[in-house]
């Protein structure tokens, strides 16, 4: 099958082996979208040699429950044992020996086929088209901040980020209601949120100590420090990106604040699915480009452009 192999921070369209014959799903890819996890792998975030890639939709073409076959899904990304102590205290996502969709020790979506054990997938409502489900994981990543903290319609709260991820979690902090700002760089960043009546916010007009949410999803030092100066004392800072290498922070500030930090990844997939139907949450604008998987380098070098949002890979 052609894939998008991943290799010392070598991204190349090889012809590689089907997948194994294993106990889990065999999944054809219909759509993939390329995140920014896919291109801090290419950077050298973390040291991954295989097929990238964990936005998708598919079809099941082989499994082992017949009920499975030829369903059109999308799948959370970690699979777990179910016996560690983690997967045990209902925490399967930090399973100590887990695999992640195209970033762990398994092979991801950028490729014509990939397997996933059944646990992992989530059935299509028929009327929802790839289009909008591809963002399914996303989606998910966005709403997991409101699993973690608890946005009340009368909270202050800044987004630093306006880009792939950013977009989402803006259109799912709107629904609760708060007074929401986001910190947009770029002329089609800005447009996109005042098309859903979300107020760009710049840099200048931040107050500082005044938010009592800060969402920091820009994964640089810069919007980091932007975020602490912005939050009020006895606030939540939310970090929803990774960080490359390491950066010297000085922490006295945030013990003297008393401020509470919530790292934030993957969430839950049911009430994405459901705003994605209902139309609550739409996504359909944030797609710039369009490749099929042979011209995948091609893609990854178009995504890899600032203020770039989705694009697409499709087999």
């Amino acid at each position: 099958m052609q894939a998008l192999w991943l290799e010392n921070q070598q991204l190349s369209l090889r012809d590689i082996p089907l997948p194994p014959e294993s106990r889990e799903a065999l999944i054809q890819v219909r759509l993939s979208g390329i995140c920014g996890t896919d291109l801090e792998l290419v950077r050298g975030y973390y040291p991954y040699t295989g097929v990238p890639g964990h936005e998708f939709v598919g079809e099941v073409v082989a499994s082992p429950a017949a009920e499975w076959m030829g369903a059109r899904v999308v799948g959370e990304i970690n699979a777990t044992c179910g016996r560690c102590e983690q997967c045990r205290a209902g925490r399967p996502t930090h399973c100590e020996k887990r695999s992640v969709l195209g970033i762990v020790q398994r092979d991801g979506v950028h490729a014509e086929f990939f397997r996933l054990p059944l646990a992992n997938l989530h059935h299509l409502p028929e009327g929802l088209p790839d289009e909008l489900a591809v963002f399914t994981e996303p989606l998910a990543a966005a709403l997991e901040i409101q699993e973690q903290v608890q946005i009340h319609p009368t909270d202050r709260v800044l987004l630093i980020g306006a880009g792939r991820l950013g977009q989402l979690i803006a259109q799912t902090l709107s629904l609760t209601g708060c007074e929401l700002r986001v910190v947009a760089r770029h002329a089609h960043q800005k447009a996109l949120l005042e098309s859903r009546k979300i107020r760009p916010i710049s840099e200048e007009e931040i107050q500082a100590k005044r938010w009592d949410v800060v969402v920091e999803a820009t994964g640089s030092g810069s919007g980091f420090d932007l975020a602490r100066s912005a939050l009020r004392p006895r606030g939540t800072l939310v970090l929803k990106s990774t960080y490359q290498g390491e950066m010297a922070v000085n922490w006295s500030p945030f013990v003297v604040d008393e401020v509470t930090i919530q790292g934030s990844r993957c969430g839950p997939f049911a009430p994405a699915l459901r705003l994605l139907e209902s139309g609550e949450v739409d996504p359909s604008a944030l797609i710039a480009r369009r490749f099929r998987l042979s011209e995948g380098l091609k893609a990854f070098s178009e995504a890899a452009q600032p203020g770039m949002l989705k694009v697409l890979l499709q087999p």
